[in-house]
């Protein structure tokens, strides 16, 4: 099996701080979660919660993403880290003097998401620099275990130690996390990018610049790989957000079962990330994305169709499992076609178009199931007689169609991305970036 080269070293430094960091911010993310419910009580502090922290993300990443290319990756990922660590020892200080209210939590949430916007278009593009393009894929896998140890990781640590050091000490574990991940960064040397034809052509004001990601994906022919995961996302988001109240419904609310098939999803994304970062990929990365979308997809079907637990947990885990492999892919494909010094605002851009999805999905899903397919499939239902004995008929029935609608269109979209030339032969359709370089990077 083809290794990394020693090159890769700066990299491994890197991956390896910032995925301990992530476990830290994961774990009082966790420990937070618990206290905002026992103050509250109410499930709409904790989606405010999250509404901050991803709603400045997204919002701002354009003009994050043309920052970034104007500044130094290697500082900017350090600002970030930075600031991450500071809006943590602000919660901390606040929450050991007793004064903590939940409202101290949105505002710390709106300036740490604001700031992590800068984070991943900046620390992308660095790897860019930092690995031969021949490993990217195994380094997009990489970067998917970094996201996914966390999800598996910070709930187990974080129970376990609220105990006997409590959210104080889990805190301040935190801020070890972000030292460290400082510390990798301050040693290693992040290349900065030579200046490309469509970097000099991406020029103007801040305002033009943070436009130019749009610009670029419309003229490189990178839009129908881009419409692609536009529109496939806001069909998967769709049934991803119905994944914990379908389960939840259809066994009376049994917080157990619920926590084994989510484990089982964080686990499959770690174990795909894993497979990916020492397999590489398929020698066409395209593959990767349209056959691993595909079967990622079948276990969304086969979670809709499921009806006990056993099925569930094995649907989750194969629904995560092949996500790592279409983000690496795709992410790898990216890389090598789109100039290092325009990747910042490119790959912020396509974070926000794609991501945009979100939100989108999580507006009409619940209204749709609640208001729509619920009641149809509840005795009496209008659907009650055609779908009733294969999904079952009561709580949950209804939103078990959906997410098995939504497995469905979910692998036909990326077949469908086979019947597009632009799609399906996009590797071999425009060049790679460094062919159009004048010189090497150095």
């Amino acid at each position: 099996m083809e290794r990394m080269r020693p090159g890769s070293a700066a990299f491994a430094l890197v991956w390896l701080g910032q995925t301990v960091s992530l476990l830290g911010s994961a774990m009082t993310w966790f420990a937070l979660t618990i206290w905002v419910f026992q103050v509250t009580g109410q499930a709409t502090a904790l989606a405010l919660l999250g509404f901050f922290s991803f709603g400045s993300t997204w919002v701002i990443s354009p003009l994050a993403g043309a920052l970034v290319d104007r500044w130094n990756r290697k500082r900017v990922m350090m600002i970030s880290d930075f600031t991450a660590c500071l809006a943590t020892l602000t919660v901390l200080g606040l929450y050991g003097a007793g004064r903590l209210q939940v409202w101290h939590l949105y505002v710390v949430g709106l300036l740490a998401g604001s700031f992590q916007a800068f984070q991943y278009p900046a620390y992308v593009a660095a790897v860019t620099l930092m690995v031969p393009k021949e490993h990217y894929a195994r380094a997009g896998g990489m970067l998917e275990m970094a996201y996914a140890a966390p999800s598996v990781l910070a709930p187990l640590l974080a129970g376990a130690l609220l105990g006997p050091v409590g959210i104080s000490g889990i805190m301040t574990f935190d801020v070890v996390t972000f030292i460290l991940a400082l510390g990798t960064l301050a040693v290693v040397r992040v290349p900065q990018p030579p200046v490309s034809q469509e970097g000099r052509q991406g020029r103007g004001s801040l305002w033009q610049e943070s436009l130019y990601g749009f610009h670029y994906i419309r003229r490189s022919g990178l839009w129908g790989l881009q419409g692609l995961f536009c529109l496939g996302n806001l069909i998967e988001y769709t049934g991803f957000a119905l994944f914990a109240p379908m389960i939840l419904a259809r066994t009376g609310n049994n917080e157990l079962v619920l926590g084994s098939v989510q484990s089982a999803g964080a686990l499959g994304g770690l174990i795909g990330g894993v497979a990916l970062s020492l397999w590489g990929g398929s020698r066409r990365k395209i593959h990767g994305v349209l056959l691993g979308w595909t079967l990622s997809s079948l276990g969304m079907l086969m979670m809709g169709l499921g009806r006990s637990v056993p099925l569930w947990i094995a649907a989750s885990f194969l629904f995560t499992f092949f996500e790592p492999i279409v983000n690496g892919s795709a992410q790898a494909i990216w890389q090598v076609k789109v100039p290092p010094d325009v990747q910042g605002r490119v790959f912020a851009t396509q974070m926000f178009m794609s991501q945009g999805a979100y939100p989108l999905a999580m507006l009409w899903a619940g209204p749709l199931a609640d208001h729509g397919f619920e009641p149809a499939l509840r005795p009496g239902g209008w659907l009650t007689s055609a779908l009733g004995s294969l999904f079952g008929v009561g709580p949950g029935c209804g939103m078990a169609v959906l997410i098995a609608l939504a497995g469905l269109i979910g692998m036909v979209i990326p077949l469908m991305g086979y019947a597009v030339r632009a799609v399906r032969d996009v590797e071999s359709l425009l060049p790679d970036y460094d062919t159009r370089l004048p010189e090497g990077l150095g």
